[in-house]
């Protein structure tokens, strides 16, 4: 089986795709707060970064119904940690939790693997 990575095209779309539902979880999810366009997109970028690093070092699919529970909780911690490197992101715990569930979700319905 061939396994295709996306072209720089692709990955433009899935980060504005990411973007638009880190916003749409931003003004659904009290405790999950993202200022604007430019933070999702940086915010996006990150998580994306994060995500690549915790599945090279530690082999976890960090999508939050990827690999259970644990690729929950990784996908949970990775958008709190988001907060620390994005200025114009501010994420409780509580909300990276809630937050992490609702990309689930929409990520069922829109695939972007945003986690």
């Amino acid at each position: 089986m061939d396994e295709r990575r996306p072209g720089i095209l692709g990955l433009i779309i899935r980060i504005i795709v990411n973007s638009i539902v880190l916003l749409i979880v931003s003004a659904l999810v009290p405790g999950f707060f993202v200022a604007g366009w430019g933070t999702a997109i940086l915010a996006a970028v990150v998580i994306a970064v994060l995500d690549y690093l915790v599945e090279m070092v530690f082999k976890i699919d960090a999508t939050p119904f990827g690999r259970g529970i644990t690729g929950f909780i990784v996908a949970a911690i990775i958008i709190y940690l988001t907060q620390y490197f994005v200025a114009g992101v501010t994420v409780t715990m509580w909300g990276a939790i809630i937050g992490a569930l609702l990309i689930g979700l929409i990520n069922l319905i829109i695939p972007g693997r945003v986690m």
